[in-house]
């Protein structure tokens, strides 16, 4: 009989379990639509960064920012891509008079390969995309050294008189 008990959990060990079964709840509460701001009402865009044969390229969305509105700086091989979104919306009625404001700023830093060709970035802006083109420079070869071995010669000592 002692064995059958130990095998049935208590009360309170069952009890515990219940915040974990009910999914339901945490399902909506966890859940949230994605948004270009988070919670601070700071604008955090996705970017993306691919790489091909002669360059690489990042990618980012950025929609309803206007392409004056981007700052983008080379700084000791950092990439740095700052942004700020401006929009007033004002919608007058006899009735009623709406003014809407959504203001946000983002940063993003990207640390850039050795091989890129500083000179040569490019960034265009088009339909809310901002594309950075960074052309890759040539591959460094490796330059073999030939070490030549000095032979040592006799030095002739000189008396001053």
């Amino acid at each position: 009989m002692t064995r059958m008990l130990q095998l049935v959990p208590s009360r309170r060990s069952f009890l515990s379990l219940i915040p974990e079964m009910d999914l339901f709840d945490r399902f909506f509460n966890d859940f949230s639509l994605p948004s270009l701001f988070d919670e601070d009402r700071v604008l955090v865009p996705a970017f993306d960064i691919s790489e091909t044969e002669k360059e690489y390229v990042i990618s980012g969305e950025i929609p309803g920012i206007d392409a004056e509105d981007l700052d983008v700086t080379l700084l000791d091989g950092q990439l740095t891509i700052k942004g700020e979104k401006k929009q007033e919306t004002e919608e007058k009625d006899e009735n009623y008079h709406r003014v809407e404001r959504h203001y946000g700023s983002f940063e993003r830093s990207f640390r850039i390969p050795e091989n890129v060709k500083t000179d040569e970035l490019e960034a265009t802006y088009k339909d809310g995309i901002l594309r950075l083109t960074l052309p890759k420079a040539e591959v460094s070869q490796v330059k073999k050294i030939e070490v030549k071995e000095k032979k040592a010669g006799r030095r002739v000592k000189t008396k001053k008189a």
